[in-house]
């Protein structure tokens, strides 16, 4: 059943806790990799949050936090430039989404429609999911997200996440009420208090934090070579964020391409981003993990987003809260982020049968193949300093090939 607008504030509260709980490994993992400050993300993934809201209308049940696109170039930028001058380039990638979205206003949403069919937008989607999927089983292992580091016993890790997963289902599937609405919360309960009684669990960041303490800003200083570095690698991510706004929309039903605008939730994405900078945070975007749980949760109301916001500005500012929060075993969020990820990719499954999509079409089956080969398979393209991989790169290999392969008459009779 649809979440609607007149849900009590306690239980709209606790759902929006809920949404901050599943983004908040996601959330502080690119800033303690890029070697920003994780509070400084915490605020700006709520203030980003609430800038895109306000552009937006609140019509689109949607977090926005920390981007895993822009880790490699952060790094590269802070090693070559610092961090201030690498800020300027993130600053600048927010404003080319901002001149995108001024682009698609000029030229309204049917040409999106057209270049984004959903023979192009179903398998983007289920490449998001897909492409994310390592990130949960390594951090379900008990590693770090990209598996390099062991962080918990393997077993131990095992147990954690598996059982979290289970609970996490159970609440879902059979919950009945609150309990069925608040599956992630009951997830991570369950995971941590086994994680307390395995020992897995270390308090000590906990006693060193002070009660309050307020984030460590930064702001940019102007370098005009970190701005044109990061500018180009600013298309891939406003590309999957086309792929993110349809993957919401198809969890609510709703074209979000229309209502409020692709123009505007592109320029909500880039005056968060651009904010983000402006105080030393990563750049913003939509949050696949939270879009799993809306569609596992089925709490559509945006005022959900609103209180996760309200908690991760809070949060920003509680070092005792903020260290307790980051105490979480790797292998709780494991076990739910499994399934968050792949509720993302059944999305974009949805989308091509739900659109009568026939795969035994070559046109139709070389596109989906080649999006998620190139998506998934590791398939990337350098052109000097820019590496167009993933999620980027399968968006724009489906738009290419929908326009360029023919389509049959049975296809054009469709669309």
């Amino acid at each position: 059943m649809i979440e609607n607008q007149t849900d009590s504030p306690l239980r709209t509260a606790v759902l929006g806790a809920q949404m901050l709980f599943v983004a908040f490994g996601a959330l502080v993992l690119v800033p303690i990799l890029t070697g920003l400050d994780p509070n400084v993300a915490l605020f700006t993934a709520g203030l980003g949050t609430l800038i895109f809201q306000l552009v937006t209308g609140r019509q689109v049940p949607i977090f926005l936090a920390s981007s895993f696109a822009f880790i490699a170039p952060i790094i590269y930028g802070v090693q070559n430039w610092g961090i201030a001058a690498t800020l300027a380039g993130l600053l600048a990638a927010g404003v080319l989404y901002m001149v995108l979205s001024a682009l698609v206003y000029w030229r309204g949403t049917g040409f999106v429609h057209r270049f984004l069919p959903p023979i192009v937008v179903g398998p983007v989607i289920m490449v998001i999911g897909l492409s994310l999927a390592p990130v949960g089983i390594n951090l379900a292992l008990g590693k770090s997200g990209d598996g390099s580091v062991e962080l918990v016993a393997g077993n131990s890790a095992l147990i954690v996440s598996m059982l979290t997963l289970a609970a996490t289902v159970s609440a879902a599937a059979l919950g009945r009420g609150m309990l069925r609405l608040i599956p992630i919360l009951v997830g991570i309960l369950v995971g941590y208090l086994l994680s307390l009684a395995l020992g897995i669990v270390n308090f000590d960041a906990v006693g060193q934090a002070a009660w309050f303490a307020v984030p460590n800003f930064t702001t940019p200083e102007w370098n005009l070579q970190a701005i044109l570095f990061m500018l180009p690698i600013a298309i891939a991510p406003a590309i999957e964020h086309i792929g993110d706004i349809a993957a919401i929309g198809a969890v609510t039903n709703k074209d979000y391409f229309e209502k409020p605008g692709l123009h505007r939730t592109l320029l909500g994405d880039g005056l968060a981003t651009s904010g983000a900078a402006l105080f030393g945070g990563p750049p913003n975007t939509t949050y696949s993990e939270v879009t799993g749980a809306v569609a596992l949760t089925r709490a559509f109301n945006p005022v959900i987003m609103t209180w996760a916001a309200a908690f991760a500005i809070l949060l920003s500012f509680s070092g005792k809260l903020g260290a307790l929060l980051q105490t979480v075993p790797t292998p709780v969020m494991g076990g739910i982020l499994t399934l968050m990820f792949g509720a993302i990719a059944a999305v974009g499954m949805n989308t091509l049968v739900r659109n009568s999509q026939d795969l035994s079409e070559p046109r139709n089956l070389v596109i989906i193949a080649l999006v998620l080969v190139f998506g998934v398979g590791g398939m990337q393209f350098d052109i000097g300093e820019f590496t167009l991989k993933g999620i980027g790169l399968a968006a724009i290999t489906a738009i290419l090939l929908n326009i360029l392969l023919p389509q049959s008459a049975s296809s054009r009779q469709r669309d």
